[in-house]
């Protein structure tokens, strides 16, 4: 599939994938759209090519009138930077989204500091984010119902990746949208990769994510990077696997490293992805989640030499 392109996910009824290409890395952007009684947008996208979305929308017949809800997995700009201009074009739909996520998209001045701290030169591909009015958005709880008419969303707090975020379990189609609570998967070679962004990645809070969504035993799992996979038993738990193991190496490199600039540069020097996603974007995924785990070691390894990398300007980082 190509980028601004759209395809049913497999085995399901009326769910599709938009790739809003990402950072110029095709595949790397994923949002889905529910054609229910009552549709539904999960995540945005940065905003820079959301008239494809459009596009899309309008082609499976979801008109300006017809959107009902826009719903941010979390307010990091990759996943929601394009919700503020689509609740202009859409104006009977409601942004609904993780409670703690509300003040960021209502205000996302620290999100936009935070995220160009985060992503430096990368900033290109995202578009400035455009406030969305207090009346057009509503959080919502840990467990709280959206009604799509024939069929439900239930939202699942996953604060491992942030405070933020949350995945949603979709009734009608069997389906978790895990945003990043179950990492990155990399269709092309069927691997899931630890996503661990500064600042406020929790490795604890994140193997509970992932048991959560393995107690859900659902039939897919659409994630929020490189589209749709099935859902297998174990598969959750390789993740969490693949989370301790990382966090693990980083420690182990801390420790024998002189400060950790050299630790995220030996990280970033390490992937081994060729031709899977640009190597602009490779470098880039490897700091962040270097950075995130490094963080998270701080708050845990009191004992830990600390020769950190220069602190975020912010306390909200994204990509």
């Amino acid at each position: 599939m190509d980028v601004g392109d759209y395809q049913p996910v497999p085995d399901t009824d009326d769910v599709y994938i938009h790739d809003v290409g990402l950072y110029g890395a095709q595949g790397y952007g994923a949002v889905y759209i529910i054609d229910a009684d009552q549709p539904a947008l999960i995540d945005t996208g940065t905003g820079v090519n959301r008239e494809s979305l459009v596009e899309t929308l309008s082609e499976l017949g979801i008109g300006a009138e017809e959107l009902a809800y826009i719903v941010p997995t979390h307010a990091h700009l990759d996943h929601a930077g394009g919700a503020g201009y689509l609740v202009d074009q859409y104006p009977s739909a409601e942004v609904v989204t993780p409670e703690p996520a509300v003040r960021h998209l209502v205000d996302p001045t620290r999100l936009i500091a935070g995220t160009r701290e985060a992503v430096g030169d990368q900033w290109r591909y995202y578009a400035d984010p455009v406030a969305i009015p207090e009346g057009r958005i509503r959080g919502l709880a840990d467990g709280e119902i959206v009604d799509l008419g024939d069929r439900t969303l239930t939202t699942h707090w996953a604060h491992g990746h942030a405070p933020h975020h949350a995945f949603f379990y979709d009734s009608g189609a069997d389906v978790v949208y895990t945003a990043d609570a179950a990492g990155i998967h990399i269709q092309s070679i069927d691997v899931i990769r630890q996503s661990s962004p500064p600042p406020q990645f929790d490795l604890r809070q994140a193997r509970a994510d992932a048991r959560r969504i393995a107690d859900l035993d659902p039939e897919i799992l659409c994630f929020g990077h490189f589209g749709p996979r099935s859902f297998e038993s174990g598969l959750m738990e390789e993740y969490s696997r693949t989370l301790v193991e990382w966090v693990a190496a980083v420690r182990e490199k801390r420790a024998e490293l002189e400060d950790d600039a050299a630790v995220i540069t030996h990280f970033e020097n390490a992937v081994e992805l060729d031709n899977v996603w640009t190597p602009e974007r490779q470098a880039a995924e490897s700091r962040l989640n270097t950075r995130g785990a490094l963080t998270y070691l701080d708050t845990v390894d009191e004992e830990w030499p600390r020769h950190r990398a220069p602190p975020a300007k912010t306390t909200v980082e994204s990509r």
